[in-house]
């Protein structure tokens, strides 16, 4: 089994679309008003938002976006505009992490992990 995609509610899927794009993702679906996907820039994950009247309450999903070289992105990012959050700072589960909301107020996290993505020291042995 593979993860597909992740899909988040929002409001406004067109008027997201250019934050996405920002990000590096690449719109492959635009279904308006009710549904857009994109197509992140390495492998063959989707992500997609649809159109929803309310948005969750509460703290929702987290949704993580691994980068190779984090801290060059968000400046990169940070010139076009986007705001964070959180700049990126190492965490005690050995991952490197950046936070922003996107225009609905989902939470996204860019990290870096490395090796430690699926083999941290208490990784689970067998």
């Amino acid at each position: 089994m593979q993860l597909n995609q992740i899909t988040l509610p929002s409001l406004d899927p067109e008027g997201s679309i250019s934050f996405y794009e920002k990000l590096g993702m690449k719109l492959i679906v635009k279904s308006l008003p009710h549904y857009v996907r994109f197509i992140c820039p390495d492998g063959k994950s989707t992500f997609s938002l649809h159109q929803a009247e309310h948005l969750p309450s509460g703290d929702g999903a987290w949704i993580y976006f691994e980068c190779a070289h984090l801290d060059l992105m968000v400046a990169d990012l940070k010139g076009l505009g986007i705001v964070f959050e959180e700049d990126p700072v190492d965490k005690p589960w050995l991952w490197r992490e950046a936070r922003l909301k996107d225009p609905d107020g989902n939470q996204l996290i860019l990290y870096h992990a490395g090796e430690n993505r699926m083999n941290p020291p208490w990784r689970i042995k067998g």
